[in-house]
């Protein structure tokens, strides 16, 4: 041994909490995406556990209680010796941090318990807790020891870590100075036995893919994004398929990402590089300093994207070209299914995500509802654009409804939003719409009507045009329809029924009757509420149309429900 030397130092208590932070946290260290992290603390901030949880400052003003803060922790039996020990020997101030003007940091503002919370909340909840009550505890301090030696006539030199007080890593241990870095206890002219000698070849290997808290930290770096629109865009990017999530929330690019940023790359840089995005921000932040105008930014960040729109349509060619190598064209791909109504030629369907129909002879595609299967339509063509009706299902046991290809992308009428199928069409005569096969109101939500499902029988149902509700009714029926008349309780239409001879529940055998699936005594014991099993939400595109029934008769406006509706469900659907 050479020389022994060491050296007290100190590792720094963590600044006040983030967003930017917690996000990297709960995604390095609690496995939690930054958007779902996102709401889960939006969540805890409604409920009143904690401080809002979108801020850029690091610095708490200098009239927070932080001692009545730490108070609420006292009872609290996961930290609570930590909290006496440090209420007893006096706080230490928080050190300084950046004020942005905005809110205070992320803080706990009331104890609360795992079975409070749930899992997920429980964990992002501890964590804050801890990082709060770490900002006012002491620095974790040790004894840096330097040990410099010789083999022979080479110089070696290694250091190692012994722990005098914890300070605030007895709240975060997993930051604390572990047992293994302390060193032998050794002197000046100390001799110790040589075991062993390696020499060891290796190879540099690339950097991994990046993480999300590393992605996070970039963004943040190049002054891409806010605290509240860096989960959004992380999220964006997970579902347009250019990245995909791996083992330690690792991003992988998709082909697809790389083909999209080496194209924007090919026709204009500025689009794919953090720079013109950073220069936005940094604008926007001169707004908010009363040292821009907003219009003058506003006219000027305008005429900028315009003319890189317009030379980045011209030189669209270059993107195709980059496609073309990765990826079949649309027109190659899926099989045919449905009729155009424009060409009267097949259309292909894409199963592929997001799975829609494609004309080659028109060169356009028609959006389709998702996590389901598509399957033609009896051949039956839309009364108003003469396209081929498809049938979208969710499974024996799900919900099913017909849609034309072109009214779900373009609504035919002021009162329909996109994503809407038949069972949601105000069309006032057409066979498949609401208008003639709507029912009643849903049972459960408010904006939704029961529509009866013509493909359902002999296991017929209606299915409600928004939640996810089905009633069956009327097994082994030969035929079910939705008479024109109304009832005089509820004002819902009346259900027709046609029973088999050998099958019929009516009483006396007889095969026919017409009444209100909620009101009449006959079909008491014939109809059953469910829930249809959904493979995934729908992802409909389109709001949802409120209202009655819309059922456009002109008989009525909005229906009510059934008065007695409580009795009606006790009655039929318990």
């Amino acid at each position: 041994v050479e020389s022994v030397s060491k050296k007290e130092k100190a590792k720094q208590r963590p600044q006040a909490l983030n967003t930017v932070e917690m996000l990297r946290v709960a995604s390095s260290a609690l496995g939690m995406g930054p958007q779902h992290a996102m709401q889960i603390a939006e969540r805890l901030y409604t409920q009143g556990y904690i401080s809002y949880p979108r801020t850029e400052t690091t610095h708490y003003p200098e009239n927070f209680d932080l001692k009545a803060t730490l108070k609420q922790q006292i009872n609290n039996p996961v930290w609570a010796e930590e909290v006496k020990a440090l209420l007893s020997t006096g706080i230490n101030r928080p050190r300084k941090g950046s004020d942005a003007g905005d809110h205070p940091p992320i803080t706990p503002m009331r104890s609360a318990s795992e079975g409070e919370l749930g899992s997920d909340g429980w964990r992002l909840y501890e964590y804050i807790t801890r990082h709060f009550i770490a900002t006012v505890s002491q620095d974790c301090k040790y004894l840096q020891t330097t040990i410099d030696f010789k083999i022979g006539i080479e110089a070696f030199s290694c250091s190692g870590k012994t722990l005098i007080s914890a300070g605030y890593t007895t709240v975060m241990p997993w930051q604390g100075i572990p047992l293994e870095e302390a060193l032998p206890a050794c002197e000046r002219g100390d001799t110790f036995t040589v075991d062993e000698i390696k020499l060891v070849e290796r190879q540099t290997s690339p950097p991994d893919y990046l993480t999300e808290a590393d992605l996070i930290t970039l963004m943040e770096k190049h002054g891409i994004g806010t605290d509240a629109s860096i989960p959004v865009h992380i999220n964006n990017i997970c579902q347009r398929n250019y990245v995909t999530v791996e083992n330690g929330r690792r991003l992988k690019p998709t082909n697809l990402g790389i083909v999209l940023v080496h194209g924007y790359y090919k026709i204009d840089a500025e689009l794919v590089l953090p720079t013109i995005r950073s220069a936005v921000e940094k604008q926007l932040n001169l707004i908010a300093q009363g040292k821009a105008n907003y219009q003058q930014v506003l006219q000027h960040g305008l005429e900028i994207f315009k003319r890189k729109f317009h030379y980045f349509v011209d030189s669209i060619t270059s993107m195709d070209e980059l496609m073309e190598v990765s990826f079949s064209p649309i027109a190659a791909t899926g099989k045919p299914l449905s009729r155009c109504g424009k060409c009267h030629r097949f259309m292909k369907y894409i199963q592929a995500k997001p799975s829609r129909l494609h004309c080659s002879h028109c060169d356009e595609t028609h959006s389709l509802p998702q996590n389901g299967a598509i399957k033609l339509y009896k051949e039956l063509r839309c009364p108003l654009d003469d396209f081929e009706l498809v049938l979208w299902t969710s499974g024996a046991r799900g919900k099913s409804y017909p849609l034309c290809p072109y009214c779900f992308s373009h609504p035919p009428f002021r009162d329909m939003k996109k994503g809407m199928g038949c069972n949601e069409c105000t069309h006032p005569s057409c066979q498949h719409s609401l208008n003639s096969l709507g029912i009643g109101q849903c049972v459960e939500c408010d904006g939704g009507v029961l529509v009866l499902d013509p493909t359902s029988g002999p296991k017929w149902r209606m299915a409600c045009n928004k939640c996810n509700v089905v009633v069956h009714f009327f097994e082994h029926a030969h035929k079910v329809q939705v008479a024109q008349e109304s009832c005089d309780a509820c004002d819902a239409s009346l259900v027709a029924v046609d029973f088999n001879k050998t099958r019929t529940p009516l009483p006396d055998g007889e095969t026919q009757h017409t009444g209100c699936v909620f009101c009449d005594p006959i079909f008491q014991d014939v109809v059953e509420l469910k829930h249809a099993t959904m493979r995934h939400s729908m992802h409909r595109g389109g709001g949802a149309r409120r209202g009655g029934r819309g059922r456009g008769r002109g008989r009525r406006g909005n229906p009510k429900k059934p008065k007695d509706k409580m009795a009606a469900l006790a009655a039929y659907f318990v």
